[in-house]
């Protein structure tokens, strides 16, 4: 069933068009043969040759159109798609027919090319300082006739939304680097040389030839020898400048050296290109491109981030070709998805939302019925629970099952699997952590705070923070966090398991305090203050980006742990001093689109549950939310904006009615409302991570 209205062209109505035809030929000779070249340079320029004509392409790709640029038409993706990292479409897209839609299409296409292109400007810099290409003496080839080799790398950027071969050899512009070469190494293996650069231009008005303009460029790598007896200058690429960019560098490298094989996917070889041979009917394809164009760069940013495409090409893709209910899964996903951030309303939409969500429950019902594929089962389960923290917003009123039900049938899975037993078993080293024991354990921990209960696994997370061997489950890398602070987070849920079922308030408070002396643990050797998570050369630090997240995750466990303690109050100065410095941590976390606020939404919780009025943090996390734009009400993220909002009026409410009388001496501090009695309120049964 397709999610948009049927297709229709509108006329095409040309007036005029102007086309530029640029042909560059570029001839290498000796210094004696100069002349020749020249003269062969000009031969190929006759007036009497053949002008071919160009004519606008009325079958681009769309993608091509919006950008208003010349599309090749190649295939399976145009040359222009392929380099910038876009998705090439030949078929109509959804977004086509919409205004708005197209509008923010573009502005999508927009902020993937500045955030290439800001991702790879240190890279570019430091190769352009070393091997750059001389400055022409006139002008210089123009981008349509000239093959720039930085263009095959641009592809491979982060922020690429396709997987490329990130293993392809780099540029080399040692042929020209003689300008800059030191003079012995002029006149050692290498002969002097010269090039000249022959451009042309016509310009064409209604197909018909005017202006025509030829230039050409030469430069010579002949130099002067120099006297006799002359000492020779430093090599210039021994200077202090250079060494200290090159030290930067290399100590960038080293601090951020990553394990990308530190996941075990379960889906055998991994998917070199993002091209996913999948037969669907034109509505599913629809949804199944918007999920690899919108949704799929924002399912795991952490992870992306330390393993650049990983997550897509061994986990993701192998998923969605062999796995039926996790295709089903995703498609379900992407409508709700594309009816959020379109914001569309109606039975169409609704009908795909329910059709493929109906259709991965049931897949899972029938596998589970057969009792095998217990690790695709897995899969789609996960799915169904984690990617709703992504999509969708907090009103949405069409049925679902909630995601603590789907989570008991993960557990049983896991448990098949012998996860637990794999992942913590001393006599067999982990070589690598598997991926859905890992992010069972994130939505295991921090779902658990999300119920009041201790989390399924709190025994197995136990012998791991134990293990002096094999400490690590792979947390760290998935979501950011250190591992040993999400397992402190797992025993905090356990005490208040136990605090509900009748803890006597002494017992209590002996353990409150066991637990803040493990926390004050993972500080050690580690008492730098947070900064921003930024090289010297601007690139991301994953490193640094993961010490924050963790002292915002530590900060964020405090409080809740003192929270349990008999009589707390936010107003207390101890949690106003903890939320302070929670807000100072939140500040060195990269905020707005491309930052990693949607990722932190149980530390918005934690912290802003608790935040009294006046605070720097309720500020804070507006501007933040600002920053975010429409991406602030989907997902977990919005839901937490939604219920921390709810809280704060709740709370002066509870306030304002708690208000003393002119004739009270002393004044109380007003009842506080937990953040879990106002899900409750409001019937609202949330996954907040």
């Amino acid at each position: 069933m397709s999610t948009l209205p049927p297709n229709h062209h509108g006329d095409l109505m040309k007036s005029s068009q102007v086309n530029m035809a640029t042909t560059t030929t570029t001839t290498t000779t000796t210094t004696k043969a100069k002349a020749a070249s020249k003269a062969q340079a000009n031969a190929a320029a006759n007036p009497k040759q053949k002008t071919q004509m160009h004519r606008r392409s009325r079958t681009g790709c769309y993608t091509c159109r919006l950008r208003r640029k010349k599309c090749d038409e190649g295939s399976p993706m145009c040359t222009a798609c392929k380099h910038l990292g876009l998705v090439c479409e030949y078929k109509r897209p959804m977004w086509w027919s919409n205004n708005d839609a197209r509008r923010k299409h573009k502005d999508d296409i927009k902020m993937i090319i500045k955030r290439k292109k800001l991702s790879e400007k240190s890279t570019h810099n430091i190769q352009t300082s070393v091997n750059s290409p001389p400055g022409l003496s006139h002008s210089l080839p123009t981008s349509a006739t000239f093959s720039d080799p930085f263009d095959r790398t641009r592809s491979q950027s982060i922020d690429s939304q396709f997987a490329f071969n990130f293993n392809s050899p780099q540029s080399d512009f040692s042929s020209f680097s003689a300008p800059q070469m030191h003079p012995d190494f002029l006149f050692a293996p290498y002969s002097p040389y010269e090039i000249d650069v022959k451009t042309e231009r016509q310009m064409f008005i209604n197909d018909i030839p005017t202006l025509r303009e030829s230039t050409t460029s030469t430069f010579s790598t002949y130099q002067t020898p120099p006297p006799p007896g002359t000492i020779l200058p430093q090599f210039p690429l021994e200077g202090e400048w250079t060494e200290q960019v090159y030290t930067e560098r290399r100590e960038s490298l080293a601090e951020e050296t990553l394990n990308v094989n530190f996941f075990d996917f379960a889906q055998g070889p991994s998917v070199s290109s993002r091209q996913v041979a999948i037969e669907l009917d034109e509505g599913d394809q629809r949804l199944f491109d918007h999920f690899i164009s919108s949704v799929l760069p924002t399912i795991f940013p952490i992870l992306e981030s330390n393993q650049h495409g990983s997550i897509s090409s061994d986990l993701i893709l192998p998923a969605l070709e062999n796995n039926k209910g996790y295709l089903h899964c995703c498609l379900s996903i992407a409508a709700q998805h594309y009816k959020a951030a379109m914001g569309l309303e109606g039975e169409e939409i609704d009908g795909d939302i329910m059709r493929h969500r109906y259709a991965t429950i049931s897949s899972l019902c029938e596998a589970l019925a057969r009792d095998e594929d217990h690790q695709q089962i897995l899969e789609a389960a996960l799915g169904l629970i984690f990617f709703q923290c992504g999509v969708g917003r907090f009103d949405d009123t069409l049925p679902d099952i909630p995601w603590h039900q789907h989570f008991q049938a993960a557990i049983s899975l896991v448990q098949k699997l012998d996860l637990p037993r794999i992942v913590s078993d001393p006599n067999e080293p982990l070589t690598q952590a598997p991926f859905n024991m890992t992010l069972t354990a994130w939505i295991d921990i921090l779902g658990a705070t999300m119920l009041g209960r201790a989390p399924a696994f709190a025994h197995t997370y136990r012998e791991k923070h134990l293990s002096p061997t094999n400490p690590s489950l792979g947390l760290r890398e998935l979501m950011g966090c250190e591992d040993r602070v999400m397992y402190l987070i797992s025993e905090i849920a356990c005490l208040e398991a136990l605090k509900k079922d009748g803890m006597d308030d002494i017992t209590l408070c002996q353990h409150v305090h066991v637990l803040g002396d493990q926390i004050g643990l993972t500080e050690m050797g580690d008492e730098s203050v947070p900064v921003l998570p930024f090289n010297a050369n601007g690139t991301l630090s994953p490193k640094q980006l993961s010490k924050n997240i963790t002292a915002a995750f530590r900060l964020a466990a405090r409080i809740y742990l003192c929270s349990l303690v008999p009589g707390f109050h936010p107003s207390q100065a101890s949690c106003v001093g903890l939320v302070e410095k929670l807000t100072s941590v939140l500040a060195t976390i990269p905020s707005g689109i491309a930052g990693f606020d949607r990722s932190l939404s149980w530390v918005y919780l934690i912290g802003g549950s608790v935040s009294v009025p006046g605070s720097s943090f309720r500020a804070f996390f507006e501007d933040r939310v600002a920053q975010l734009g429409d991406l602030a009400n989907f997902g977990s993220f919005g839901k937490v904006t939604c219920l921390l909002r709810e809280i704060w009026l709740q709370s002066e409410v509870i306030s304002r009615a708690s208000s003393p009388g002119s004739n009270e001496e002393v004044q109380q501090p007003p009842a506080y409302i937990h953040w879990r009695d106002v899900m409750q309120m409001k019937g609202w049964d949330y996954l907040l991570i």
